[in-house]
């Protein structure tokens, strides 16, 4: 570092030396004015006159910026001036005003060095061109952070200890409330919003399902409207029950609750539970997919059953003269109720798909002098395939009773026969709503 050259005490020096003053005063701290700091390095700088210090006319002020951070705009301009080779000293009251923390400090001194520039402390009488300085420098930086630390340590108890009492401590304000005075109130109209997705999630439990209903019917969140991702940190936030959360621990609030403690235990034991682990555990007490639906070659209905071994559930259609006649009465006799359940599903999710489907369930919903298009047939015909494993068992069940006239079981596979009329049903069901209410 260096490009001072001066000469000897009274000689004319070589080269100017343009000295850059920084000064910053963060909001929390109001001593060292950045006044009395520019006051400071002027009479500094102007001793140094015989040395050929100048002082640039550009002014590199952070007034009300932390030193926690290196972003800051005064300190970005100075180190832009120093790259494009502007500055050869930089002069700060204090070495805090610059940078608080060693780290960040460490970048600096990288940027100085690359630059050939020196740094200078007025009120801590060194600079960073001699070893000793550069010492002294990372001993006075240490204890800098260590204050920091310190009081960030004070900062996080007195968070921690209020968070504790349930106090509101600042953050992301929650849709449904409002704050005054560091207390949070609810905002009623919000609050019914928030209660009504609460109470829609139980019935119909599956987010994407929930999402798409109210993006349809213009359902926003202070007008944006709600994801996946939103609703379910909306769903999991204990601070609707009354709860302030701390590190994982809930303790009581200040505030009022929007939702009562039933319905979030509700919700929570369907949130808590995969969709696809929630079918397999509750499949067994639902009525079977293809109940009354499914038959065998030559007509021969079919009938749910089950056994039991070594406590796992194993569950079958069976051929009801099976059951009267035997085994040889029926070359189907008897299949697990999976693997034709999922085929039939397959098969069905495929179907909705396709040109022909569409257009045959477009033509029964002109019949029903429905106003849809084809376009809106299809839309809505097309959302059921992404949501299906997303419904309870109860409503998928449902809409197969719905959609499937019968299902016909043979050795050469599975075909489906299907009710044009809850096609239509289907379709209407799925499409969008419209002049729904919007949240503010």
């Amino acid at each position: 570092m260096g490009r001072h050259g001066a000469g000897e005490r009274g000689a004319t020096p070589a080269v100017a030396v343009r000295a850059a003053q920084y000064v910053r005063m963060s909001t929390e701290h109001q001593q060292y004015s950045t006044e009395n700091q520019e006051d400071s390095i002027l009479q500094y700088v102007a001793s140094q006159k015989a040395e050929g210090w100048v002082l640039v006319p550009t002014h590199y002020d952070d007034g009300g910026f932390s030193g926690g951070t290196l972003e800051r705009p005064g300190l970005r301009r100075l180190l832009s001036d120093i790259e494009a080779g502007l500055v050869d000293v930089v002069v700060v009251y204090k070495i805090d005003r610059l940078s608080r923390s060693l780290m960040d400090f460490s970048k600096l001194v990288e940027v100085f060095d690359r630059n050939d520039v020196t740094f200078v402390s007025i009120t801590q009488s060194f600079n960073t061109t001699t070893s000793m300085g550069r010492l002294t420098l990372n001993i006075l930086l240490s204890f800098a952070q260590f204050e920091r630390e310190v009081i960030g340590e004070r900062v996080r108890d007195k968070v921690a200890a209020s968070r504790r009492k349930g106090i509101w401590m600042g953050g992301p304000l929650p849709f449904g409330y409002r704050c005054a005075d560091r207390k949070l109130l609810v905002v009623e109209e919000e609050a019914a919003i928030v209660r009504m997705i609460f109470e829609r999630f139980v019935r119909l439990g599956s987010a994407t399902m929930l999402v798409r209903e109210l993006v349809a019917e213009g359902v926003t969140r202070r007008g944006k409207k709600l994801d996946k991702g939103g609703l379910y940190k909306m769903l999991a936030n204990p601070l609707y029950i009354g709860k302030a959360v701390h590190k994982g621990v809930a303790y009581d609030g200040e505030h009022q609750p929007i939702i009562d403690q039933a319905l979030w235990d509700k919700v929570r034991s369907i949130t808590e539970i995969s969709p696809r682990v929630r079918a397999n555990r509750t499949r067994v007490q639902t009525p079977a997919l293809l109940k009354g639906l499914i038959f065998a070659s030559g007509g021969r209905a079919m009938t749910p059953s089950h056994t039991r071994k070594k406590g796992r559930l194993y569950r079958y259609y069976v051929t009801t003269s099976i059951i009267k006649e035997g085994p040889e009465a029926c070359p189907v006799g008897r299949v697990p109720a999976a693997q034709v359940e999922n085929a039939v599903i397959d098969q069905l999710r495929s179907l909705l798909r396709t040109p022909e489907m569409v257009a045959r369930t477009w033509k029964s919903v002109r019949a029903e002098a429905e106003a849809m298009t084809e376009k809106d047939v299809a839309a809505a015909l097309g959302q059921l395939d992404p949501l299906w494993d997303e419904l309870f068992p109860a409503e998928q069940t449902r809409i197969v009773q719905l959609l499937v006239e019968r299902v016909d079981l043979s050795t050469d596979g599975v075909h489906i026969a299907l009710r044009t009329e809850g096609l239509a049903q289907l379709a209407n069901e799925l499409k969008p709503s419209k002049g729904r209410r919007a949240a503010a």
